[in-house]
């Protein structure tokens, strides 16, 4: 009898998108066939995200699109995975009857068992949820993106920002051993990635469970110097964490970009407090100032959350200004999300909606004109770019520089004389700028 054909939808962050490439491989490694559309499926996972409110609506409307493929269709069933499910397991379960499995974030290596009780048309739903404890981290993985690929160096997160449910849903901090993530970049080196994003929750933190002390710096070294990887990349770092050894690593490492994420969420020192950052205004300038003094040419991202309880206008006014100051060469803005059983839910002077998108709105819009201003500062230089592909309609290459992290940041597009091959790193020389993309030419 022939196995299910089975396929994947995988919603959310990075660290969701390696959950599903382990799930992919327990899943061939089982002998199943794994198939691109939708309509060709048997059955159909779904890993999603829930940190806010539009990740959530995004991860219900995606499960009842496929529902319609197993009204319509041939489709045999569905799995919910990841963050909604572990969320929200009893909800699921009671209004949504289209859900044949549910399978929590800490269940990931369960993935086989759900797909057979659907094969064997098992009656009742098949459910897995686990403590965090009992999630083996790490594992073989099929890598799902071409030229990079993500490397998550620790699950759950102990920082307990006080707007933030990943603590319940994925439990607290643990690190992975580091000889255990160097084999996993030796087997990513050997498939030909060009570049890896290393990734966590907390990225800044990873060691200090299993170490007794920060290790970030010390790993990125180790990873580097054991593979032939051309480009790393971090993010998700936290101010209070970026110590002077990782600072120096980033300056005196070659194969590190010149690049870090490093949400601030607000500068107004009230507001921090209430969202339990573990930082004041002062610490969030030292990082900012001990990175640019001595890391030359390096590129920050940022992001903040407008409108959170109790925001005042001079409160907001005040983050404007510092956005203003610092001019971040990346930012994002995003309008606080509500979400039930965290401490912000229910805190008085919840601000209404249509304030918090305007406030996100004006962040965006003063950071338009510094990104413009940024991208004008590269106009006639020389940049190495990773090649990613060709776009037929504009007849130009497309890729990325060190100042892009891949899903986040712009692209650069460039005519080239010659014939390139993807993932090839290419100079190339910018010669206009279209929103926060560049445009150039490739040197011969």
């Amino acid at each position: 009898m022939s196995k299910a054909k089975v396929g994947f939808i995988s919603l959310g962050c990075p660290k969701n998108q390696v959950d599903t490439e382990i799930m992919l491989r327990e899943l061939v490694e089982a002998g199943y066939p794994i198939v691109a559309e939708d309509i060709d499926a048997d059955i159909i996972i779904i890993n999603t995200c829930a940190f806010i409110e539009s990740a959530k609506k995004e991860a219900i409307d995606n499960i009842l699109d496929v529902a319609w493929l197993k009204e319509n269709r041939s489709l045999k069933g569905i799995i919910v995975t990841g963050c909604l499910a572990e969320r929200y397991r009893e909800e699921i379960l009671d209004s949504m009857p289209e859900v044949d499995a549910l399978i929590g974030v800490n269940s990931i290596h369960d993935i086989v068992k759900a797909v057979r009780a659907i094969e064997n048309k098992q009656k009742s739903k098949y459910t897995s949820f686990k403590e965090a404890d009992e999630l083996t981290l790490g594992g073989e993985r099929v890598v799902t993106t071409e030229g990079y690929a993500y490397l998550k160096i620790a699950e759950g997160c102990d920082n307990r920002c006080t707007y933030c449910a990943i603590p319940s849903i994925r439990g607290h901090f643990r690190s992975r051993p580091m000889e255990d993530i160097i084999a996993e970049a030796k087997d990513l080196c050997d498939l030909g990635i060009k570049e890896v994003v290393v990734v966590a929750q907390d990225t800044t933190r990873y060691g200090q469970d299993i170490y007794g002390e920060y290790k970030l710096a010390e790993l990125l070294h180790k990873l580097t110097e054991e593979t032939n990887i051309p480009w790393f990349r971090i993010l998700y770092c936290y101010p209070d964490k970026i110590t002077d050894e990782l600072v120096a690593e980033l300056r005196d490492n070659d194969k590190l970009v010149k690049y870090i994420d490093m949400p601030i969420q607000h500068i107004n020192n009230d507001i921090l407090k209430r969202m339990n950052r573990h930082g004041d205004r002062a610490c969030i300038e030292d990082a900012v100032k001990r990175l640019r003094d001595n890391v030359p040419g390096i590129v920050i991202r940022s992001t903040a959350i407008a409108g959170f309880p109790g925001e005042t206008e001079e409160q907001f006014e005040e983050l404007c200004e510092f956005i203003g100051k610092v001019k971040f060469e990346r930012f994002g803005a995003f309008a606080y999300s509500r979400e039930e059983d965290t401490p912000a839910y229910d805190l008085p002077d919840q601000i209404d909606e249509q304030t918090k998108l305007d406030r996100a709105d004006m962040l965006m819009s003063k950071q338009m004109h510094i990104s413009e201003e940024y991208n004008q500062k590269q106009l006639g230089k020389v940049i190495t770019v990773l090649c990613e592909g060709f776009d037929p309609v504009s007849e130009a290459y497309f890729g990325r520089s060190e100042a892009d992290a891949p899903e986040i940041d712009g692209k650069v597009y460039f005519t080239s004389r010659a014939r390139l091959n993807v993932h090839e790193f290419v100079k190339v020389e910018i010669t206009e700028i279209l929103d926060y993309d560049l445009i150039g030419e490739a040197l011969q």
